[in-house]
């Protein structure tokens, strides 16, 4: 079986993350998101196990100490972590799996997988950012004051990531970031698992 490729996507909050990861999921079958545990309360239209598994905090220091997360994160006071089972066993089936993690998450992953490929996305302001951001209507006033400067250290990380993605036009920011995901699949190491590719170089 192919093994699928490792996506690590990060952003600021506000910058359409998820809208774009959702488009591309919509777009692409061979392409699936590990769903996240968050301590954090379930905000309205969230689903348990869909968006994210949402567990009380002694189950999240239970995960840890047993090893269970493949990264983990303090984001704005609460625990965020990706499931390293859920995470082989996808990737194990053949499919490309998204991680939408921090750049802390992100650091925590390519330090332990050197085949992960990492896209930041960014707005194409900061102006626009605290535009979406307050179009949302989730937050206080005082929360997206927080949120724009928390946004202003994370964009400080984006040139350690492999590709960059600024969601100025969202159809051509889902273009590419199918391409770039595509594009993994005709890496070396994933063509060399593929039984006719080897025959030909035999």
């Amino acid at each position: 079986m192919n093994t699928g490729s490792l996506i690590l996507i990060s952003a600021p909050s506000g910058a359409g993350k998820t809208s774009l990861v959702k488009s591309v999921l919509d777009a692409d079958t061979e392409i699936v998101v590990c769903v996240s545990h968050t301590t954090r309360a379930m905000r309205n239209g969230e689903r348990n196990g869909e968006n994210y598994y949402f567990v009380e905090d002694a189950e999240f220091d239970r995960m840890i100490a047993a090893g269970a997360f493949l990264e983990h994160a303090d984001v704005f006071g609460k625990r965020y972590g990706s499931s390293r089972h859920e995470v082989d066993r996808c990737r194990a089936d053949g499919k490309d799996v998204i991680l939408e993690i921090d750049w802390q998450g992100a650091d925590q992953v390519r330090g332990m997988l050197a085949d992960a490929v990492s896209i930041f996305i960014l707005p194409p302001s900061i102006a626009e950012l605290e535009k979406r951001l307050r179009g949302r209507g989730q937050d206080s006033a005082d929360a997206i004051q927080r949120r724009l400067a928390e946004a202003k250290t994370d964009m400080t990380q984006a040139a350690r990531y492999d590709y960059l993605v600024v969601n100025d036009d969202f159809d051509r920011a889902q273009s590419e970031l199918l391409s770039i995901i595509q594009s993994t699949r005709l890496r070396r190491e994933r063509q060399l698992q593929r039984a006719e590719v080897t025959k030909l170089l035999q």
